[in-house]
């Protein structure tokens, strides 16, 4: 897993446990900051697998430009 996922997954479980505290507390400021939390992290993931894949592409086109020259 890459950092950025890592990272995504950690703000993601933060954003949820500030938002459901928020939700048992009645403190809409720390809910709305726990939804904006999980958003950031969910976008982090999204990057990260992007990351991934890109990755992995040019490390197969890499693979077939060695084994042709």
């Amino acid at each position: 897993m890459t950092d950025e996922k890592t990272e995504g997954k950690v703000d993601e479980g933060k954003g949820r446990v500030k938002e459901a505290a928020g939700s048992l507390t009645g403190d809409d400021s720390l809910k709305n900051e726990g939804k904006v939390d999980r958003a950031a992290g969910e976008t982090k993931q999204k990057v990260g697998d992007a990351a991934s894949k890109v990755g992995d592409a040019v490390g197969g086109i890499a693979d077939r430009l060695k084994r042709k020259g």
